[in-house]
């Protein structure tokens, strides 16, 4: 058999207030799994704990985003997350704060 992409589930997550770059990624990667219920693994015969989900985050600074936090999201399977540049950090005018968005992205593989 073969592991083949099965679910691409897409999210985004803020920290409005505090620049907390894993904050938002975790919020990102709930928004991108909890508006769905995955029942693939089901419809195939495997148990949802067979699942590999592969996680990207896209954040302005990724050495900011602690990922074992955001792994620990994931309610199945196994994972992997990696983080690249992206999102928005949007500054306060006074300059003292900053709201983090977070995007988000898991690919769910069955081996099929």
């Amino acid at each position: 058999m073969a592991w083949k992409r099965m679910v691409l589930q897409i999210g985004m997550g803020t920290d409005i207030r505090g620049a907390d770059y894993t904050k938002a990624a975790v919020r990102a990667l709930r928004d991108a799994l909890w508006h769905n219920s995955l029942s693939i693994a089901d419809a195939v015969g495997l148990h949802v704990d067979s699942m590999r989900v592969e996680v990207t985050i896209g954040v302005p600074k990724p050495a900011l985003v602690n990922k074992a936090q955001v792994l620990a999201v994931l309610p199945h399977g196994t994972g992997t997350v990696t983080v690249v540049e992206g999102g928005l950090e949007i500054p306060n005018d006074a300059g003292t704060n900053s709201t983090v968005i977070a995007n988000a992205a898991a690919v769910v593989r069955l081996d099929v």
